[in-house]
């Protein structure tokens, strides 16, 4: 299946750049280019994409407000949007994951870790750095957003304790392969547990689950033990 891209960056030169990087590949292509986020909010709605990949600091509406509009829309549930962005270390960039950003790429990704960061977020999962989800996510959305209330604890009952364990490793920035390892457990069996965890707290991926953890407190107050 074909991934279909929708690029979003006020930059005609970058615009460029990624879609020859894009179309070059056999299993995606781009669908159309907006140089603003009105435009890529209207595009999307036009286009109905895989993903979008939105440059968060534009001119005019820029990405973090394209962004929530996207996510916001229900008719857009199957799009996923993928951050570019100067700097992991940005309070943006924190917001637009608890807009319902998939995750986020630095402007200097090489090729090959654009192409990969495609896929992985058109697949369903996030893309977030280990830096990212320690320092940025512990570092903005610790705290609720201004006017936002934190998610309620009790929304986590639902949970078993392992899908709470796993989901604190999660919210840390540990892959499946590494929560395995101090679980005992194989990747695949990790991998089930986060998606129970997404199911039942209705996250939409990976990234969501990581804004819900510490909303709610778990990432803090659940953390599990070295092993």
């Amino acid at each position: 299946m074909t991934i279909r891209v929708l690029l979003a960056d006020d930059q005609a030169l970058l615009r460029a750049t990624f879609r020859i990087l894009i179309d070059s590949c056999d299993d995606m292509e781009v669908v159309a280019e907006a140089t603003g986020g009105a435009e890529a909010v209207a595009l999307a709605r036009v286009h109905r994409p895989d993903l979008v990949l939105m440059d968060i600091r534009m001119p005019g509406t820029d990405g973090l407000a394209a962004t929530t509009a996207i996510c916001a829309d229900p008719e857009l549930s199957g799009t996923r949007v993928l951050i570019l962005t100067p700097s992991e270390i940005d309070a943006h960039v924190a917001q637009a994951l608890q807009a319902g950003a998939s995750g986020f790429l630095g402007k200097d990704v090489t090729a090959d870790a654009l192409l990969d960061g495609i896929r992985t977020v058109a697949a369903g999962d996030s893309l977030l750095s280990p830096l990212a989800t320690r320092v940025l996510i512990t570092r903005f959305l610790s705290a609720p957003a201004q006017g936002a209330p934190p998610r309620a604890s009790e929304d986590l009952g639902a949970l078993t304790a392992r899908e709470r364990e796993v989901t604190a490793w999660v919210a840390e920035g540990h892959s499946n392969e590494e929560i395995g390892e101090r679980l005992f457990v194989s990747p695949l069996t990790v991998r089930t547990h986060v998606h129970r965890a997404m199911t039942k707290l209705g996250a939409r991926d990976r990234a969501q689950l990581v804004v819900i953890a510490y909303q709610s407190g778990l990432a803090q107050a659940s953390r599990p033990a070295q092993r």
